[in-house]
């Protein structure tokens, strides 16, 4: 104390308790969602409802909630409830279902029957009729039945050059490729890939659920995960279609066209889309590109050096420490941050940034989906699902639910992002016929 300066003061008592379920059984922890609402522990609630997939089913967690723990004609012990605790327990699970249909919509999406949102609509008929609760629920399924069944397509319908019929597959044009602006490629692209990312259902990315999608009867598992690794995989793919698909290029020619993706994917950057440039420089790093050395020597050297330090943001040095520090420094930006070096070499795209920034239009962050996806099959792998007593292990859905909370921030920033289609380009784009190994 006598080495502090005279206005500060030293307090004694900084350390505070959090209670934190660690495991328990199906049961108890559906009623410890109802007690979490009375103790304000809301994180819980978050976490469960975001990683419950992995351990149960929507309907399991529904029967347990209202027929359980719900009859408003007693308390959860089972005797007759007085007014206060019956109201109690009316908050507390309107509380848990309001947050269920916020957080999770899709949860309820099971065409043609929807039996649990039936299930729960009908409690809430029978409990809360009238009520804002039941205006919800019917109001979702409203809108679950005038949408058509959502498939894998439908999610990709942005994206896959699969929705042309492949008489109309052409093989890429260089010339028409050249028109398009680099700054516009890369908003289309950025266009596309926000509008995938923002229907990614995070609880689709759990290590326990992806991992099963190789499964011959899992084929339709994840599909807003699945749509995001098509449209990645149509990027890499054109790149290479572009530069390759016409054999009768010169080499300056190619060289011309390698130069332009490399452009393009700095304008990703500035945009902060970090799905496409890393797609774009997977597919510059791969082997039908790389091997192009006499081309590549006909790569300016100005921007060759934009080539290399744009790669070494997904070095996968220490775990991709790189770019996991700078996706996070990007989601808490307005903008792209561009380092020194950067800005000496690139002053055409320096000068799009500022006027970006002059517009004061905010920009969201689109991240590289995949470095999530492993992180969570990490998880998985590593920490077990059930623990001593055949306890399901919440610590577990914790340190998943650290991840998906990410995931839901970005998708979120994205609503930032104001950009139009270009049917144009998308037309181009879709229209690629892309390349065969061996070809």
């Amino acid at each position: 104390g006598d080495q502090l300066p005279p206005e500060h003061t030293v307090r004694q008592n900084e350390t505070s308790k959090i209670r934190a379920i660690k495991a328990g059984t199906l049961e108890k922890l559906v009623e410890n969602l109802l007690t979490a609402f009375g103790d304000g522990d809301f994180t819980y609630i978050s976490i469960f409802l975001a990683t419950y997939r992995a351990f149960a089913s929507p309907k399991a967690v529904l029967e347990l909630l209202l027929d359980r723990f719900g009859n408003l004609g007693t308390s959860s012990h089972g005797e007759a409830a007085n007014l206060n605790s019956l109201e109690l327990l009316r908050t507390e699970i309107t509380s848990v279902l309001r947050a269920w249909l916020e957080q999770c919509p899709e949860d309820f999406r099971e065409p043609p029957d929807y039996t649990c949102l039936l299930k729960l609509l009908d409690y809430l008929k029978n409990n809360m009729p009238c009520s804002d609760m039941e205006s919800k629920a019917q109001n979702l399924l409203k809108q679950f039945q005038s949408q058509e069944v959502e498939t894998v397509d439908e999610f990709c319908s942005t994206s896959s050059s699969d929705l042309i019929d492949g008489e109309d597959l052409e093989i890429s044009n260089p010339e028409e490729f050249s028109s398009f602006p680099d700054h516009v490629v890369a908003e289309q692209l950025t266009y596309m890939d926000v509008m995938l990312f923002k229907k990614v259902v995070p609880h689709h990315c759990l290590g326990s659920i992806w991992s099963q999608r190789d499964k011959k009867e899992n084929k339709h598992l994840a599909p807003t995960v699945r749509a995001t690794i098509t449209q990645f995989n149509a990027v890499t793919k054109c790149v290479v279609s572009t530069i390759l698909a016409t054999k009768g290029l010169k080499i300056q020619q190619r060289a011309k066209i390698i130069e332009k993706w490399i452009h393009i994917a700095l304008e990703c950057r500035i945009l902060k889309n970090f799905s496409s440039l890393r797609a774009i420089i997977s597919a510059l790093q791969s082997n039908s590109i790389y091997r192009l050395k006499t081309t590549w020597m006909c790569v300016s050297k100005d921007i060759l050096l934009m080539y290399e330090e744009l790669s070494e943001i997904f070095s996968d040095h220490d775990n991709y420490l790189t770019s996991r520090e700078l996706l996070m420094k990007e989601a808490t930006s307005k903008f792209a941050n561009l380092d020194s070096s950067e800005k000496e070499n690139l002053k055409r795209s320096q000068k799009r940034l500022q006027l970006q920034k002059n517009k004061g239009v905010m920009q969201g962050t689109v991240p590289y989906l995949g470095t999530f996806l492993t992180d969570l099959i990490m998880l998985d792998t590593a920490l077990q699902d059930y623990v001593e007593g055949d306890l399901i292990n919440f610590e577990k859905r914790r340190r998943e639910f650290e991840v998906i909370v990410q995931i839901k921030l970005l998708q979120s920033s994205c609503n930032s992002y104001f950009l139009i289609a270009d049917q144009k380009f998308i037309q181009w784009f879709r229209s690629q016929r892309h390349l065969s190994e061996e070809e």
